[in-house]
């Protein structure tokens, strides 16, 4: 078994709970390739990279890529601020027409007068992802398309690999974990999604998707509460309902007010997008929460 005397270690056997980590099943090879940088060509993470129209509609992240796009070039351009962020009248604009997961605009606009770019988190985050996607750029004081953009409007279909990869393993995702735990678990993204591949078709809370996908630091696992579900929600979870990748509900906990409890599963499109060349050890079981 994969990483049998770390398992053995009385701190990771108190984490764990019973539960036994997903990534138990692999081989030690390929443990040690989904750990690796992504690889474009024959690495064992594969993303499909000819999606349908539907596909490519029930990602949140690239069905509104897609509209912002549209926009710029529709528009011959979009107007930013000296500090490269979209104006207060393109965020009003393009506030009509994106919408995100879990996001409660109403909410989240409810004590601002005015809206910057970085206050409306879901086309901030779209425009920094067309940017590194090289789909748009800042030239003269706008947001202008690329001719890379043009053919992913008429072409779609690699658009939300291309974004996913961006996202998990470009950006420091941090932010959304609240800075928490440093760089975990992001920087085990590869092991994360595998586990979540032969681990989450049922409905799992996460703190058994913590410990079911994640590889603990034994330093990690001290202190007066269990921050490693936050960081892990905030950088893998909540990130994967962006891509239309999985699938959230919540519960109230009953001896809290304002707690509730996260259940996450796969989407139909986690699959679609998704494949692995691994080999495991023995077969997986069936896991539920």
């Amino acid at each position: 078994m994969v990483a049998e005397d770390f398992l053995h270690d009385a701190r990771v056997r108190e984490w764990l709970g019973g539960i036994e980590p997903a990534w138990t099943l692999l081989t030690f090879d390929s443990l040690r390739a989904l750990r690796q940088p992504l690889s474009t060509s024959d690495g064992p993470i594969r993303f499909a990279t000819n999606l349908t129209a539907d596909d490519v509609q029930a990602s949140p992240a690239a069905r509104n890529a897609l509209i912002l796009i549209k926009r710029v070039v529709e528009s011959a351009g979009l107007a930013v601020t000296a500090t490269g962020n979209l104006t207060r009248a393109v965020v009003a604009e393009m506030s009509k027409v994106i919408d995100w997961p879990d996001y409660d605009q109403a909410d989240a606009f409810r004590f601002s007068k005015v809206i910057n770019e970085p206050d409306f988190m879901p086309l901030h985050i779209v425009r920094l992802l067309c940017e590194a996607a090289g789909l748009v750029k800042i030239k003269r004081g706008k947001l202008v398309a690329t001719p890379n953009a043009k053919q992913r409007l008429a072409e779609p279909g690699g658009l939300v690999a291309l974004l996913a990869q961006i996202a998990f393993w470009r950006f420091d995702l941090s932010y959304f974990a609240r800075g928490l735990l440093g760089s975990w678990p992001q920087d085990d993204i590869g092991i994360a999604l595998w586990s979540l591949s032969v681990c989450g078709n049922d409905w799992q809370s996460a703190e058994n998707l913590t410990r079911l996908c994640t590889i603990p630091r034994l330093e990690m696992l001290t202190g007066d509460w269990d921050r490693t579900p936050f960081a892990f929600e905030g950088r893998i979870l909540r990130p994967l309902l962006w891509f239309g990748l999985l699938d959230h509900r919540d519960e109230q906990i009953t001896e809290s007010r304002f707690s509730k409890r996260h259940f996450y599963r796969k989407t139909r499109l986690f699959d679609r997008l998704l494949t692995f060349a691994v080999e495991i050890e023995r077969a997986p079981v069936r896991y539920r929460h």
